[in-house]
């Protein structure tokens, strides 16, 4: 076999390289010493990028995780220190009032008004004619 290109080389050792041809790689380099040599200067830049490429990633996390544990102590730190909301100082509320014009509980005191307006709308010699 001849020698292989970089390109051939650099394949082999990403294991890339289909089964028949990847073997006769394998064994060629095992016989010559240059080619040889050559696989291990990618091998070595190969771990050398891999090296160098983990830093950045590491710096992200790091960056991330700072930020999640800042925003919960500004929740944290919100939650804790928030006033009770007005509603509660007075005391409970009832959710729906007794509705006299209506004759049945409404939900709130705008929707009591609401039907007292509907029915004194009703109640009008006008209410139901064509107009």
């Amino acid at each position: 076999m001849n020698h292989p290109n970089e390109d051939r080389l650099l394949l082999h050792g990403y294991g890339e390289l289909p089964e028949p041809e990847g073997a006769a790689v394998d064994v060629h380099v095992t016989a010559c010493s240059t080619c040889r040599a050559r696989l291990e200067r990618f091998e070595r830049s190969r771990v050398a990028l891999d090296l160098a490429a983990r830093p950045a990633r590491r710096h992200v996390v790091r960056w991330m995780a700072t930020g999640v544990a800042a925003a919960a102590v500004i929740a944290a730190v919100l939650l804790t220190t928030s006033q009770p909301p007005p509603t509660s100082a007075r005391g409970w509320q009832p959710a729906s009032t007794w509705s006299a014009t209506a004759g049945y509980v409404a939900g709130g005191r705008a929707l009591v008004e609401i039907d007292a307006q509907l029915t004194r709308l009703e109640q009008e010699r006008s209410y139901g004619l064509p107009d």
